[in-house]
């Protein structure tokens, strides 16, 4: 085994950071020693020679001009020993990581600003070699490179084409994110395939203006570089398996993204009707599934979107996931949007996603595994950029009781504007401090009584909605939980319903629900009380 010595060097006290380094040189493999604090010259040189480490690193966190003295008095001292330098290392605050970078003393130096992976890439030896064999190209590969650490992700689109390219190579070389999300602009998710129905007054609005698969092949391009980040696009809203083939073949989609039974005229971004909807985003699921490409399937935070009671958001949380399983996905990518609907508190919000990854959890076997991804709500977000940055780290802070192998970052500036580089930045940056903060000793927010009750009437309540669609298509499918007749008839007569629904003429929208005690429900339209599943079924049953 490699072996490192470390030190604080000259008159520097803080061991905190080289402590830390240490303890993850440990779990890479290495025999690690610490010289401790405030480590002379003469004793350093003393530790090196009785020791004889494979790497030294040192630690200096006081003046720079100092350490730039002792840099020079530990190159002297090696050359008048007549020591064989060692392979040395330096962290330190980024003044005086530059004073070492000047010295040339160090083959590598790190000044606090570095990902937790980049260090551990540096401990397997990847030092010297920077190129893409370094990053996993895969989503199942990345996560199992990182993990427990989360990947983090982004959605990214400016409205022009070039303004998008520069931004993705800017943050592919940050090296903040693992996953870079193209956001076409609302032109290219529906209309991508049939330009002659393009609005051009409307293009760059909501994302970039994608117009032929060379666009996203110069997006992909511009971001081999730095940490080589993962690439994925949204599905569109119609065409969906042209859309498919077309971004794994142009970016390498590192996986699909569905819905069940949205892009339809449930939500108006196309004109299919809910049993085509479903139909072809199955089919989609399913072609992902040859490919032998992860799946997401978009759906629940959907309905809590339309102020869905959160029994109704687990429920669909669990169907999408089983269409998925249904279509042959292996490798499945859960999305826990928290925040959302508006005012839903903390306590609620973990045990609502607590409910639907477990039930979601029921379905894994060796064929079907579970990615969890938990991101903020985008509308909970302050159009005050301070505000928002609390709101990102709290909603971060809160998300990670789900142990997630995905952040999808929602950058603070979204509430008002699409984000910048510098801002998307910034805000895994914001990310990667709760990280560092949190990962280690945090108190498990899942375990309160409150929390386990509530996740426990969710799964029961979703149980007595699930059990009803099978009823309601038993005789018409095998399969009623995938079946697309099934489903749509469910929501065209309110089983699986929404107040926004309310004047659409394809749906129902006669649910009323309301926020009590920062959780979601069904209330009776007259009494204004709680409604439990039952209750609503056994109402709704002269209606089907």
């Amino acid at each position: 085994m490699k072996t490192i010595l470390g030190a604080a060097i000259g008159s520097c006290v803080h061991v905190g950071g080289l402590h830390h380094f240490l303890k993850l040189a440990e779990s890479e493999g290495y025999i690690t020693e610490s010289l401790g604090p405030a480590v002379a010259v003469a004793r350093l040189l003393k530790g090196i020679e009785e020791k004889d480490p494979d790497i030294v690193a040192l630690s200096y966190r006081l003046t720079p001009s100092a350490a730039s003295e002792l840099f020079t008095d530990i190159a002297k001292a090696l050359q008048s020993e007549g020591l064989k330098r060692p392979r040395l290392i330096f962290g330190g605050t980024p003044p005086v990581a530059e004073e070492a970078r000047k010295s040339g003393l160090f083959e590598k130096i790190f000044d606090g600003t570095e990902s937790v992976v980049a260090i551990k890439q540096y401990l397997r030896g990847g030092y010297e070699n920077k190129d893409h064999h370094l990053y996993a190209s895969t989503l199942e590969d990345r996560i199992v490179q990182k993990y427990p650490y989360p990947l983090l992700r982004h959605h990214f689109g400016r409205p022009s084409l070039n303004e998008t390219v520069e931004g993705a190579a800017k943050i592919a070389m940050s090296g903040v994110l693992d996953i870079l999300s193209i956001g076409p602009d609302q032109n290219a998710q529906e209309h991508f395939f049939r330009p002659a129905e393009m609005d051009h007054s409307q293009d760059g609005a909501g994302g970039v203006p994608l117009r032929k698969p060379e666009d996203l092949e110069a997006i992909y391009e511009s971001t081999r570089c730095g940490n080589y980040p993962l690439v994925r696009c949204y599905s569109g809203t119609r065409d969906l398996m042209k859309w498919a083939e077309m971004s794994v073949r142009t970016i390498k989609n590192a996986w699909g993204a569905i819905p069940l039974c949205w892009y339809s005229v449930i939500d108006g971004r196309s004109a299919r009707t809910l049993e085509d909807a479903i139909k072809e985003n199955q089919e989609v699921m399913h072609w992902y599934a040859i490919q032998g490409i992860p799946v997401e399937v978009n759906e629940s935070h959907q309905w809590s979107l339309r102020d869905a009671h959160d029994s109704l958001a687990v429920t669909m949380a669990f169907l999408a996931a089983y269409n998925a399983k249904k279509q042959g996905v292996r490798n499945y990518v859960s999305q826990y949007m928290f925040n959302n609907p508006p005012g839903t508190s903390p306590e609620m919000d973990i045990a609502k996603m607590l409910a639907k990854n477990e039930l979601i959890e029921e379905l894994s076997d060796n064929e079907f595994s579970v990615f969890r991804q938990v991101r903020a709500g985008l509308a909970h977000f302050s159009s005050v950029p301070a505000v928002a940055k609390g709101q990102l780290a709290a909603s971060a802070v809160v998300s990670m009781a789900l142990k997630p192998h995905i952040l999808h970052v929602v950058g603070f500036s979204e509430g008002d504007h699409a984000i910048y580089p510098d801002e998307l930045i910034e805000s895994c940056n914001i990310i990667h401090g709760v990280f560092h903060n949190t990962l280690q000793g945090m108190p498990d927010l899942t375990e309160s009584k409150k929390v386990r009750s509530r996740k426990e009437e969710l799964k029961e309540e979703a149980k007595v909605l699930l059990y009803e669609l099978n009823r309601r298509g038993t005789g018409r499918s095998e399969v009623p939980w995938s079946d697309p007749v099934t489903i749509a008839e469910a929501i065209r007569t309110g089983l699986l319903d929404t107040p926004h629904f309310q004047g659409n003429p394809h749906l129902r929208g006669d649910i009323l629900t309301r926020l009590i005690d920062g959780a979601w429900y069904a209330v009776d339209r007259i009494t204004g009380e709680k409604m439990t599943e039952n209750e609503r079924v056994n109402a709704l049953k002269n209606m089907w």
